[in-house]
């Protein structure tokens, strides 16, 4: 217990770290995922084929691949960052795929009327899509969504494996230097991914509650 006490500091920079990491790529994913959604429903073709070809690709692929990618694909095209910004990067690519079918999910639960309400007043699809299926879409898709980015906060740990110190290289570098303290290291990072996925669910909660009773 005292490896964990002593080193109280080195956890919760690795938390914030984690934290932070979270809040970027969910950011990022969130645009991107609305995006890539968009193309999917739009009456275009090519669109419509590049949507759900990036969905499929991303969706199959494995996180730690598309990590590889970032971080040793990109610089050989000149892109150079740090490892942080490149576990943003994987991060948002890989979970914007979720967040895409999601949104998607949302858009067809909108019914076909509003959007053909909007059509007959002269709307164009973007104005249809933005101003009347968005909003709507989204109050409908605030669990999923949930899932989706408490998936996202575990799946950071991954980040770890490409020299990102967030919470689970902290603990890699505790359990290093206190062999004896194993269980209980790993229980207290345990413990810390578990409060952040209640805060988050609890988060989502009060949203889709605030929504609900703004219908």
């Amino acid at each position: 217990m005292d490896a964990v006490l002593d080193n109280l500091d080195v956890f919760v920079d690795g938390f914030t770290t984690t934290l932070t990491l979270t809040m970027l790529a969910a950011v990022g994913a969130l645009v991107l995922g609305t995006l890539i959604a968009a193309m999917r429903v739009c009456p275009a073709p090519p669109l419509r084929w590049a949507g759900a070809g990036y969905v499929n690709a991303v969706r199959n692929t494995p996180l730690t691949v598309v990590f590889f990618l970032a971080v040793f694909g990109l610089p050989k095209v000149g892109v150079s960052t740090t490892f942080f910004r490149f576990a943003v990067v994987a991060l948002t690519v890989y979970t914007a795929a979720f967040v895409a079918e999601a949104v998607r999910s949302g858009i067809n639960s909108v019914a076909s009327g509003q959007a053909e309400a909007s059509r007959s007043v002269g709307m164009t699809f973007n104005q249809t899509l933005t101003l009347v299926v968005l909003p709507q879409a989204f109050r409908n898709i605030v669990p999923p969504l949930a899932s989706v980015f408490i998936a996202l906060l575990k799946n950071t740990s991954i980040a770890s494996a490409f020299a990102v110190a967030d919470a689970t290289q902290n603990m890699q570098g505790l359990i290093n230097a206190n062999g004896s303290a194993v269980i209980w290291i790993l229980t207290a990072t345990a413990l810390g991914y578990v409060a952040l996925a209640l805060g988050a669910a609890f988060l989502f909660g009060l949203l889709e509650r605030s929504l609900t009773a703004a219908r």
